[in-house]
């Protein structure tokens, strides 16, 4: 029986989220095939043992708290006893590779992707970079960094030019036309992000996303539908369908997917044949282009009245509620929720 180390909760933004992730995951497992060991990483980093019965462990909600933990002291030793490693860490310090080479380091095999994939598509920016160098289409963006009460635009050369409140406006009005949007380069979920109508809101929403990162993206408005496609594998890659995300809110915000009940999701989308067949190879073409392995989500626009397919970002931890879209899109070609799981442990290196 194999022993397999469940790891959530942690450090990052999205702690709330790994826990209902992460319990959902041990309550999903195979009992008779596995022997689970839940580990819990509270806001500051502290490795705790999960000790209550595992048969008793319920899936929680967001904002849900862990209880029944007892602190581990060397977590190298704790993880030396398992065999296989199932992080459930959503953002920074989990999904960025800086887990991943830990876990390298004591030679265990885990599940996902490797340091550099994880590091590189936690990045926006230079996911985005990647991106066009497959030839792949991502929205127009800025990349931009602040020093003192300076702003720092890099252009697609990395030549840098410090910007005042004014001028990086004109720069934003000139090359991407209002309304945009502002992304931390490093968070998941949606975390930090808005849209800014005009030079007033963009100026607030800038500020607030340099509070989350010191790096920024900001990016033109793409009018059209949200859709989604899963990739599940190493060398052998299998391609979902896709799905379709419909906001309660203006966009896919944190509060829309974990909060607002009115958010959902349709699986399969209803869209052309020929434009789903362009999304699943470009879902495959960035899986390969990212050096991705063991999973990843990844989230296109289809733009309105073009249908051109515009690549937004990759996930390499996506989401494992019962409400997320990787599982669900899996189960849509056939996989269950625990087969899923079975795959991923066996796909582990």
């Amino acid at each position: 029986m194999k022993k397999i180390a469940v790891l959530f909760g942690g450090k990052s933004s999205e702690h709330d989220v790994s826990i209902v992730s992460g319990t959902s995951i041990i309550c999903n497992l195979d009992k008779s095939k596995y022997k689970i060991l839940p580990i819990y990483i509270d806001k500051e980093g502290k490795f705790y043992k999960y000790n209550k019965d595992i048969n008793e462990i319920k899936i929680l909600s967001v904002g849900d708290k862990i209880t029944e933990i007892e602190k581990i002291d060397n977590i190298i030793d704790e993880l030396q006893q398992v065999d296989v490693i199932f992080p459930v860490l959503h953002g920074l310090y989990g999904e960025d590779g800086t887990m991943q080479g830990l876990f390298e380091l004591i030679g265990k095999p885990y599940v996902g992707c490797k340091v550099l994939s994880s590091s590189i598509c936690m990045d926006k920016i230079y996911t985005k970079i990647l991106f066009e160098r497959a030839g792949i289409n991502t929205a127009k963006g800025m990349y931009l960094k602040k020093n003192k009460d300076q702003y720092i635009y890099l252009d697609k050369n990395f030549n840098d030019s410090y910007l005042n409140v004014e001028e990086l406006n004109e720069k934003v009005e000139e090359y991407l036309k209002f309304p945009v949007f502002i992304k931390p380069s490093r968070q998941g979920s949606s975390v930090g992000v808005n849209k800014a109508k005009d030079k007033v809101e963009f100026i607030k929403y800038l500020e607030e996303a340099f509070t989350y990162d010191s790096k920024v993206l900001v990016e033109e408005t793409i009018i059209g539908r949200e859709v989604e496609c899963a990739v599940l594998g190493n060398n052998e890659l299998i391609v979902s369908r896709v799905g379709e995300v419909l906001s309660a809110e203006e966009f896919y915000t944190f509060s829309s997917k974990y909060q607002n009940s009115a958010s959902r999701t349709v699986i399969p989308a209803n869209v052309e044949e020929n434009v789903i067949k362009n999304i699943q190879d470009l879902a495959k073409k960035a899986y390969v282009a990212c050096d991705c392995s063991g999973l990843s989500r990844i989230d296109f626009f289809i733009e309105k009245d073009t249908n051109r397919v515009i690549l937004n970002e990759i996930n390499t931890l996506p989401g494992f509620t019962q409400i997320s879209m990787y599982p669900k899109l899996i189960e849509n070609i056939g996989i269950s929720y625990q087969e899923l799981l079975d795959r991923l442990i066996d796909l582990a290196k």
